[in-house]
């Protein structure tokens, strides 16, 4: 029998609407590392079963760095799923990403501070041992090319790969900072890329981040520089195109067989961790 598939869909900003579940229900749980954001929303969207979690909270009340990653994808593990679909709110770095542009990202570089971004931290009641995970590939290619044809079919303008550059925050970048970001090859900016990619490699589960452009950042001499209002406001207007995105994707995702990528992606986790 094939591997039973189950999707786990992190909310970004703006995103965490349970509404998109048939038979939903709500299940509190605590993980080793603590209790995720918020309460896992079980249901299902085309017969196929998805819990939803609220990145931030439903109040959007967790700022970037305090964000519980390592409970989040914890939690999500132990509830069986296979994939992750995350949404995230992103900075344009590159002239030709505009706003409410969709990036299927597949690399990342991180510029984050004091983050935990691994499971194996030799705390008590943690896994045991040390992982050395490979991050190339980051992101899963088989759900990104399944979100990517997706996204043509709905006509949604998609950029087919990306690179995200995870800041730290709550702030935002100066404008050196931003320059910065360009000439390292960044695509878009955000706070929450990782190390929730991380850890989902290091949990073996096939993860895929759904970046919307909502700003310029702060780079462009002309035109408005980010502000909150503003990329709150970018995401709510396009949050039917991201919803639809996904509930499309859902289905097509649980239709094919995944059993070798699954069984791959334990593999290498399994292999990159050394026990003592």
């Amino acid at each position: 029998m094939p591997i039973p598939i189950k999707i786990g869909i992190i909310g970004g900003s703006g995103f965490d609407d349970p509404d998109i579940f048939k038979n939903r229900k709500e299940k509190n749980v605590c993980t080793p590392f603590g209790k995720p954001s918020d309460v896992l929303i079980l249901g299902e969207i085309g017969n196929v079963p998805c819990v939803l979690l609220a990145r931030h909270g439903r109040s959007h009340g967790i700022m970037p760095g305090n964000v519980n990653y390592r409970a989040n994808i914890w939690a999500l593990k132990e509830e069986g799923c296979t994939h992750i679909l995350a949404s995230t709110a992103t900075g344009s770095l590159q002239e030709h990403l505009d706003k409410g542009d969709i990036v299927i990202l597949d690399s990342f570089i991180d510029r984050t501070t004091g983050r935990k971004q691994t499971f194996y931290d030799g705390e008590p009641g943690h896994p045991n041992g040390v992982c050395h995970i490979p991050m190339e590939p980051a992101y899963c290619p088989k759900t990104r090319e399944v979100v990517i044809s997706v996204a043509e079919e709905l006509n949604i303008k998609v950029h087919k790969k990306g690179t995200v550059v995870c800041i730290e925050g709550p702030r935002y970048s100066s404008k050196a900072e931003s320059m910065m970001y360009r000439l390292w090859g960044g695509d878009v900016v955000t706070m929450t890329a990782v190390p929730e990619v991380v850890l989902a490699k290091e949990a073996g589960i096939c993860y895929t981040s759904i970046a919307l452009v909502t700003d310029y950042d702060c780079w462009k001499d002309s035109g408005d520089k980010v502000s909150a209002s503003e990329v709150v406001k970018t995401f709510k207007e396009n949050i039917r195109k991201i919803a639809s995105l996904i509930t499309t994707a859902i289905p097509k995702i649980a239709s094919l067989n995944w059993d070798q990528t699954i069984t791959e992606l334990k593999e290498i986790a399994e292999g990159s961790r050394q026990v003592n």
